[in-house]
């Protein structure tokens, strides 16, 4: 019921946030990381616990250098998606999301971390948006988002974020 929801649609914390919980030899015990990443970085890092070779399809990333202590995160922003009507990237503790509808939020997570303070329009993080556009554009390039038929549609309703209008 967060944000007047009754399910899992939308690019909030409550919705996309997972715990990721890990124990075995060689994993340090009771320690909390905040790391950036996503579910597919689970089996590169099996891999990498077990000593095996990663096929060069996977495109995780290894969380061993995290869990070591030797990298504080696996990435440095996430690209967010639902469906064919939301797309979102978060970086630090700034998230930017943007609807098909042509809505935008913007949210400073450290300062409201349930996102009810959208900041999208306020005239001082003008220059947030605009660089979180532009890395919610790289992020859509390098997933092949705008090729995907979800992803297909979303771009397409909204051509404003394109730079030139460009679709691609």
């Amino acid at each position: 019921g967060q944000h007047g929801l009754m399910g899992k649609q939308s690019l909030y914390d409550h919705s996309v946030r997972v715990p990721l919980i890990t124990a075995g030899p060689n994993i340090p015990s009771g320690e909390t990381k905040s790391s950036l990443v996503y579910l597919l970085d689970i089996f590169p890092t099996l891999t990498d616990l077990c000593g095996l070779s990663l096929p060069e399809s996977v495109e995780g990333k290894s969380l061993v250098p995290v869990l070591k202590g030797d990298d504080e995160s696996a990435r440095s922003s996430l690209y967010l998606a639902y469906g064919d009507s939301i797309r979102g990237v978060l970086r630090n503790d700034t998230k930017l999301i943007e609807y098909a509808c042509g809505d935008t939020q913007l949210f400073s997570l450290r300062e409201d971390a349930s996102e009810l303070e959208n900041l999208a329009h306020d005239p001082d993080h003008e220059d947030t948006v605009t660089n979180m556009r532009q890395l919610l554009r790289e992020w859509a390039d390098e997933w092949d988002d705008r090729t995907h038929p979800s992803g297909q549609r979303f771009w397409k309703s909204r051509s404003d974020l394109h730079p030139d209008g460009d679709l691609r």
